[in-house]
């Protein structure tokens, strides 16, 4: 067996040892990245493992496991699909995660010519599956995700507003107060928001036609490029690195503005294929709700000044709808 692959990463891909190797490729904040070579059916294949150490790991990879492969199974040319996770048998308290190797920055020809918003249009009007034990779409997601290292309670809801305000606002206050300590003022206003101006834009007797979509979750610019997946057809856009959940077609676009990145064209097609949900007049502020979050997730991953952008939004919004 080539030196290095866990007998665990040969096992779950079906895998001869004799052909396949493994070096390590590319970078992750939290995780270890590697490039396997082998072949399959006797054609030369390549896979993109991550590994990590410790249960946060494991945690994460199962996020990431179940959030491409739901991009995957509703756009299959927008992200590279996962085909394991799970314990390194060689290396105790170790985890990976192994997906289709994405060739990001190549230009080869051959691609299907679909832009970055067409795909995620595509994304965003697919109607999530029915989950288990339900009898229609909810909001939620099988398994737990991490957006950066913070994990999220993405428990089923009914009601996209009950969602957003006790799994998202109350939750990653919870997360930040623990990393950071008692914060009197921004509690306060976390709560606010979450009783008052979430009801107001969210409720489900005030915001039209939401159904819940597969969300990237994660999708700023550094997560999003041109690449071959697979090896397979020519370059696409690509998306990479999700946490994602079933939700609101809008939830998605707070990152997008908060990190920017993408370009007037982008949303000016987006919106076409997309259109605002209504009412229309309040899209603004419901994408500054939906930014709050990732503020908020920031300050308690990292604290300090995503602090201030937090509260910013929640003064404004409160002002308005509290």
């Amino acid at each position: 067996m080539a030196p290095n692959v866990d007998p665990a990463i040969i096992e779950a891909l079906a895998l001869d040892p004799a052909v396949t190797k493994i070096r390590s490729h590319g970078g992750s904040g939290f995780a270890s990245t590697f490039k396997i070579t082998s072949q399959v059916d006797g054609q030369d294949r390549n896979f993109f493992v991550k590994t990590g150490s410790g249960p946060e790991s494991d945690l994460m990879f199962k996020g990431e496991h179940a959030s491409l492969n739901a991009i995957h199974s509703s756009v299959p040319n927008f992200c590279p699909k996962s085909h394991a996770h799970g314990s390194m048998r060689d290396s105790r308290g170790k985890f990976f995660m192994v997906t289709d190797f994405l060739d990001l920055g190549s230009s080869a020809p051959g691609g299907s010519g679909d832009s970055l918003a067409k795909k995620l249009a595509k994304l965003h009007t697919t109607p999530a599956p029915i989950p288990e034990g339900f009898d229609k779409p909810m909001f939620g997601f099988p398994v737990t995700t991490c957006c950066g290292s913070t994990p999220q309670d993405n428990s089923w809801k009914d009601s996209w507003a009950d969602f957003y305000a006790n799994n998202r606002l109350r939750s990653i206050l919870n997360a930040g107060v623990k990393s950071n300590g008692s914060d009197a003022e921004l509690s306060s206003a976390v709560e606010k928001t979450a009783s008052k101006v979430v009801p107001r834009l969210l409720g489900d007797d005030h915001l039209k036609g939401v159904t819940p979509v597969v969300i990237h979750g994660d999708l700023w610019s550094g997560n999003q490029g041109r690449g071959v997946i697979a090896g397979k057809g020519g370059s696409e856009e690509v998306v990479y690195d999700p946490s994602s959940v079933y939700g609101h077609s809008e939830y998605e676009l707070g990152i997008m503005r908060m990190f920017g990145g993408f370009g007037s064209s982008f949303w000016k097609e987006y919106e076409i294929l997309v259109p605002k949900a209504e009412p229309k007049a309040e899209w603004d502020d419901r994408v500054a709700l939906y930014e709050l979050y990732h503020h908020l997730n920031h300050w308690a991953m990292f604290g300090g000044g995503y602090r201030g952008g937090a509260m910013s939004i929640m003064k404004k919004l409160i002002s308005k709808y509290g």
